[in-house]
């Protein structure tokens, strides 16, 4: 093998897999002085010139002219008469430059330097590959489905790098097959035997952020904030969001025109409901808030236990808890409270025309004429007004009020 067929074959390589000039130099200028040492003991009077571009590798001995009884290392000197036999005009003292033939160093020695070369771009390649993955953490990343397996896709980028989504990280409506492009965000990158192992996520609610990011320019520019993102990948999540200016309405513009933009981040996540609430830091409005389509009652809080107490009307208990339990499990995880849905025990409000037997008709009609035509309505007065209103005297109205206090206990 000779020089340029050695260092072409490393240029092509070296075009693939997008290796750097400089670093390309160094490895091959290491390799080469590796070789020499190994050959003549010493690489320190060789110079070795790469010219990668046209793919010109040469090696030059620097050796220094000695008087024949003086010679002594056949490296590092050469001697007067020996010279005198290529050019005459040398004299002791000076150096002679000659070009070393690669293939002087020997089949053995080219391969082992074959070897050694391929080992070390193969090491350099992975680690730019580990490098470059690791500032891409957090990202999403495009890809193209090469291979379908039971625990994980492979999938390869634009280089041709091996990515993987494991099952856990897959959402579980997604489908695939060979040559399918991918999104995905770089959940992590770990080093297994030696070789960077890119994972892949689009179940991680980065994923989720960074969609949003793509799709709604107000967050990518900084003007809209994701505050806090709860998900279920495949059936439904929740993002709060917070705008620094008060002229934008935050979950208008991630939702988009008609839907527009949220639409598709939907598509994307294969169908995954998302609810877009305004996020705020008082908890009880946000608990409110992440309850959604729920009307809520009342809440009381524990803040020490991180626990919510939620009264709710009848009608509403089963929005607030939702399908198979997603809404309550979402709001958990968005408020980070532990939420308890009760039902408000509502009592039957009763007619006034109802108490004829017990209360006189006149009083009746006089309570109706003051716009309490139920038990209710008057018991929410107070005696002195009851008894105002109807022109009654305070024992006729603490009557009444005993009486109709008697129909709820």
């Amino acid at each position: 093998m000779d020089n340029l067929n050695l260092i072409s074959n490393f240029a092509e390589f070296k075009e693939l897999k997008n290796i750097d000039k400089s670093t390309m130099i160094g490895v091959l200028e290491d390799v080469f002085r590796h070789a020499l040492q190994k050959q003549y003991g010493t690489d320190e009077n060789f110079d070795v010139i790469i010219n990668a571009d046209k793919g010109d590798l040469e090696i030059w001995r620097n050796r220094v002219v000695v008087a024949d009884e003086d010679f002594a290392d056949e490296v590092a000197e050469i001697s007067l008469s020996e010279i005198q036999k290529i050019d005459p005009s040398f004299e002791v003292g000076d150096e002679y430059t000659d070009q070393i033939s690669f293939a002087s160093f020997g089949r053995r020695a080219v391969l082992s330097l074959r070897q050694n070369l391929a080992s070390r771009i193969l090491d350099l390649e992975k680690a730019n590959l580990y490098e470059k993955y690791s500032n891409k953490v957090g990202e999403i990343v495009t890809g193209e489905i090469y291979q379908v397996w039971k625990k994980e896709v492979l999938v390869v980028d634009d280089d041709d790098n091996e990515l993987v989504l494991p099952k856990s990280e897959q959402i579980p409506n997604d489908f695939y097959r060979k040559g399918d492009t991918i999104k995905a965000i770089v959940k992590s990158v770990e080093m297994n035997n030696n070789t960077p192992r890119i994972i892949l996520s689009r179940t991680a609610n980065q994923f989720l952020e960074r969609l949003f990011e793509a799709e709604v320019p107000e967050i990518y520019d900084g003007l809209i904030t994701i505050k806090r993102i709860a998900r279920i990948p495949g059936e439904r999540a929740k993002v709060a969001v917070e705008s620094y200016d008060d002229r934008i309405d935050p979950v208008g513009s991630c939702v988009g025109v008609k839907g527009s933009r949220i639409y598709t981040i939907v598509k994307e996540l294969r169908n995954e409901n998302i609810d877009v609430i305004n996020y705020t830091s008082n908890t009880q409005l946000l608990i409110q808030r992440a309850l959604n389509p729920a009307k809520v009652s009342n809440i009381i809080l524990d803040e020490e236990r991180k626990t919510a107490s939620v009264y709710l009307k009848p009608d509403q208990v089963s929005l607030a808890i939702g399908k198979g339990g997603l809404n309550i499990r979402l709001s958990k995880m968005l408020t980070d409270y532990d939420i308890d849905v009760y039902r408000e025990i509502e009592e039957e409000d009763v007619a006034l025309a109802e108490f004829a037997d017990e209360i006189d008709a006149w009083i009746i009609d006089a309570l109706r004429a003051a716009g309490c035509d139920t038990a209710k309505s008057v018991l929410e007065l107070p005696i002195e007004e009851i008894a105002a209103r109807a022109d009654l005297e305070t024992e006729q109205a603490e009557k009444v009020v005993a009486i109709l206090k008697a129909e709820f206990e």
